[in-house]
């Protein structure tokens, strides 16, 4: 068993599953800010690949993220865990990010679970809806949506800072 009395290892998914039928769909809804820092001696995101072409819309650009989840938009305060994963400029006519990402949590209630983001963010729209294809630990058969709404954007780094809502359906 974890922390959290959640059975491991293969034996311990399998008695897991079996007990399924008999256990209620939780709902959770979580809030938290991501800080996807791109410039400084520092960087939480990094360019991992790039097309050969000069786009307005960084077609082709893939990065790399550990960025860190906090409770609130600044950077000092608390940290829940850590945005990692990969998003990439999938669109040749407007800003848009195919993003795979883990939400890893290192703190609090869900310290050690994650849930797995997969979807299309239109950067430049007010509000992008993404999808939660699952989890682990806690979160175990997660489904949901994630809503990102940038909370701060600097124009000269490219440094953002994005709100997030979520809302998950699990064990």
């Amino acid at each position: 068993m974890d922390v959290h009395g959640v059975a491991q290892g293969h034996e311990g998914v399998d008695e897991w599953f079996h007990k399924l039928d008999r256990t209620k769909e939780k709902v959770t809804r979580l809030h938290f800010y991501f800080h996807d820092t791109v410039s400084g001696k520092s960087p939480t995101a990094v360019t991992a690949a790039g097309a050969k072409l000069a786009s307005p819309t960084m077609f082709g650009l893939i990065n790399t993220a550990d960025d860190p989840m906090t409770v609130g938009p600044e950077l000092n305060s608390t940290l829940l865990g850590r945005a990692q994963g990969i998003y990439a400029s999938a669109d040749q006519n407007e800003v848009g990010l195919a993003m795979y990402m883990n939400y890893y949590f290192t703190a609090g209630k869900y310290r050690g679970s994650t849930l797995s983001l997969l979807g299309r963010n239109a950067g430049l729209h007010s509000i992008r809806e993404m999808s939660i294809v699952g989890g682990t630990g806690v979160f175990r058969l997660a489904r949901g949506i994630a809503t990102a709404k940038t909370y701060f954007v600097n124009a000269t780094t490219a440094d953002d800072i994005v709100e997030y809502n979520v809302v998950v359906v699990h064990y």
